[in-house]
């Protein structure tokens, strides 16, 4: 008999019992569950709803059923439905009629809504250790090459000299902002649901205060109907993690260009790189494209729970059990990644040599020719045509802005001197620009410092 079949005549069918019964993956919940249910008694003995001999005999025998799961002892039972009902089951089979008791003043929806948020405010602050040791990476990674130049590019196509460094940091800003969204959603799933009942509250004389300081909750929702029937803090979690993932695929796609012969600026470790199963001289970035690959994943986790919510009437419906599965997996694939994508980045072989040789490719230093020319006293639109056709010049003649002659120079235009090519080197273009976010050794280390300090 079910511990909701008092009204019914017959049990439910085998196949809706399997169909509806969430255990297989609800059962991560359990510690939250417990937790949840121990401060709920003792808050009820508080009140004087139960005795506070009944609140430790409830408390004593969850602890031992949470030892008892901890220790692989617990079989779950798919007919109980879910982790709630499972171990309300176990209590009730252990201690007797006063586990039943322990539902008192509370409902399956406003207990999985606390449990979930409980379960997500842990996972958060996970995830954000993990962006934290990433950044924290990367930053040592700019500090090591801030004179390593490279092209960077627009386009695909080489732009303008960089620095590795300065490169880097761009991924340090993205995953700071990641951070500061996830600490953002962390604000609204830190309120403490259990009180609302099903969806009206409850005639008991609850203290959920008591609750949300027991369970380290900074605030109680403020309507009964809101705390069971959203899950707008999940959405915006898979949000936030579907912008990570964005970023880490961004720089995946980087990583497994610059590993490929064609570019040669990288070489991934071998304990992050697999082979081929038919050709030996295979050297795969893999992590690399099954990261880029999970991306799509947590992106159809968010438009899961999207979907799932956007049609449901106040308060609970049975779609919102979808949540679960959904809000899991993009937890644990962008935990997954983030594990394997820092250590992968921190233990690639960076060929410095290659990415400045790519960079004095190209005419990256053309807009550098061009402001050279501003300097001069020419107005930029009339150096942006005269350098244009320096370069078709050179295409033509197959040489480099460095390897025009100052007569071939003069010719374009009269003004240009010797000190030319000192403008134009990929060095100075590089060490030039210092205004406050360009790419400069000392401008790249007043950031590095600046994003230390946030860190």
């Amino acid at each position: 008999m079910k511990l909701w079949g008092g009204r019914f005549q017959k049990n439910t069918d085998q196949l809706v019992d399997d169909f509806h019964s969430s255990i297989s993956f609800d059962q991560r919940l359990y510690k939250y569950d417990i937790n949840g249910s121990i401060a709920h008694a003792k808050m009820l003995a508080e009140v004087g709803v139960i005795s506070k001999q009944d609140a430790e005999k409830i408390a004593a025998g969850l602890k031992d059923i949470l030892a008892d799961i901890e220790a692989g002892k617990v079989e779950f039972d798919v007919a109980a439905e879910d982790i709630h009902m499972n171990i309300e089951k176990l209590l009730i089979q252990r201690i007797g009629d006063v586990g039943k008791k322990l539902h008192t003043a509370r409902s399956r929806n406003d207990q999985v809504a606390l449990d979930i948020r409980m379960y997500l405010k842990d996972e958060i602050k996970q995830v954000l250790q993990l962006l934290k040791e990433l950044r924290s990476t990367l930053l040592d990674l700019a500090e090591e090459h801030k004179e390593t130049i490279m092209p960077g590019y627009t386009h695909l196509q080489r732009a303008q000299p960089v620095t590795l460094a300065h490169h880097l940091m761009a991924y340090v800003q993205m995953f700071e902002r990641d951070s500061e969204r996830l600490e953002d959603c962390y604000k609204r799933t830190d309120v403490m649901p259990l009180g609302s009942g099903a969806l009206a509250g409850t005639t008991f004389p609850l203290d959920r205060q008591f609750v949300a300081r027991e369970l380290g909750f900074s605030r109680v929702t403020e309507n009964s109907m809101d705390a069971v029937s959203d899950r707008d803090f999940a959405v915006e979690f898979c949000s936030a993690a579907s912008l990570i993932m964005m970023h880490l695929s961004r720089f995946c796609e980087e990583i497994i260009l610059w590993s490929s012969a064609e570019f040669n600026f990288i070489e991934l470790d071998d304990a992050y790189s697999t082979g081929s199963s038919i050709m030996p001289q295979k050297k795969n970035p893999d992590p690399a494209e099954l990261i880029r690959g999970k991306t799509g994943r947590v992106y159809g986790d968010l438009m899961t729970l999207l979907t799932m919510l956007k049609g449901l009437p106040l308060a609970y419906n049975k779609d919102m059990q979808e949540d679960k599965e959904a809000l899991f997996d993009a937890v644990d694939t962008v935990k997954k990644c983030l594990m394997v994508f820092r250590p992968m980045v921190a233990t690639m072989k960076v060929k410095s040599e290659k990415m400045a040789a790519a960079a004095r490719g190209g005419f990256t230093n053309a807009t550098d020719l061009a402001d050279y020319l501003v300097n001069k006293g020419i107005p930029f639109r009339q150096a942006h045509e005269i350098v244009g056709k320096a370069v078709l010049y050179c295409i033509q003649k197959g040489k480099s802005l460095e390897e025009m002659s100052l007569d071939e120079y003069r010719e374009l235009h009269p003004g240009i001197d010797e000190d030319v090519y000192t403008a134009i080197s990929v060095e100075r273009c590089v060490s030039a620009r210092r205004v406050e976010g360009a790419p400069a050794p000392e401008a790249v280390q007043k950031a590095i410092n600046a994003a230390r300090q946030r860190l």
